[in-house]
């Protein structure tokens, strides 16, 4: 067995370039995912309902499908309109779009929780509405929401895996490749599986420092994203029912 993990783990820099590269696509699909859930929160809490009604429909029918339906029309229905999309590209595309219809929502519940006395303050101050939103409304919604959007991010990158189906050389799609070549599936996911963990909770961690730097004054901990989040989940929940003592 240790001979196997031996052999398994000579593949260790094919494992961090591809590691590497799930992170970065990660990354880009978040910027696109936060633009987009921006400008939907935006539009849903337009006063204009030629604005609200299409970003409903997109929050609707997003949050609704399979986003690996959403990765194959990105790359095989889209050539047919006339646009062509490398596997990277859509697969970036794809999970931005998916978790921007999220980020929609989140973004939408931060901004409706600013209390309305705060935009009042800004009019008083004769801040124009942009300004309002980008230096009073925003900074405080996205305090409300933060540990949300960070667990999208996590989100993201556990999703990426999904683009080993459109031929991207992902960690989920080289840890395929090397499986099919040595024929050690325990320890070959295994690696990968120790990978995701490492890449999710080092996410969080740092979006919490991140956090803790950015929000004056800074984050409870209660607010904070916690690392090891992704490991709590699959833990069985603890009772709280206190034990009866025999009589």
């Amino acid at each position: 067995m240790f001979v196997d993990w031996t052999y398994a783990l000579r593949d260790w820099a094919t494992y961090l370039d591809a590691a590497w590269l799930s992170l970065k696509l990660s990354l880009e699909a978040f910027a696109l995912a936060f633009a987009l859930g921006l400008l939907g929160a935006l539009a849903r809490r337009s006063r204009y309902a030629v604005l609200r009604a299409p970003a409903a429909v997109y929050v609707e029918v997003i949050r609704n499908t399979p986003v690996l339906l959403q990765m194959f029309v990105a790359y095989f229905a889209l050539p047919s309109a006339g646009l062509r999309l490398s596997p990277v590209q859509a697969g970036v595309l794809a999970l931005g779009v998916n978790v921007g219809a999220y980020l929609t929502e989140i973004f939408r519940a931060g901004i409706q929780a600013v209390p309305r006395g705060q935009r009042e303050a800004a009019r008083v101050l004769a801040l124009s509405p942009l300004r309002t939103f980008a230096h009073v409304v925003f900074p405080q919604a996205l305090r409300n929401v933060y540990p949300a959007v960070v667990n999208q991010l996590v989100q993201i990158i556990l999703g990426s895996s999904l683009l080993s189906a459109i031929s991207v050389p992902e960690l989920t799609g080289t840890a395929m490749v090397i499986n099919s070549r040595t024929l050690l599936t325990v320890q070959v996911f295994g690696i990968a599986a120790v990978l995701y963990l490492v890449l999710t909770n080092a996410v969080v961690l740092v979006a919490g420092l991140i956090g803790r730097v950015a929000f004056r004054p800074p984050l409870r901990p209660s607010e904070r994203p916690r690392p090891l989040s992704a490991v709590r989940r699959l833990l069985p929940a603890r009772s709280t029912r206190p034990v009866q003592k025999e009589a």
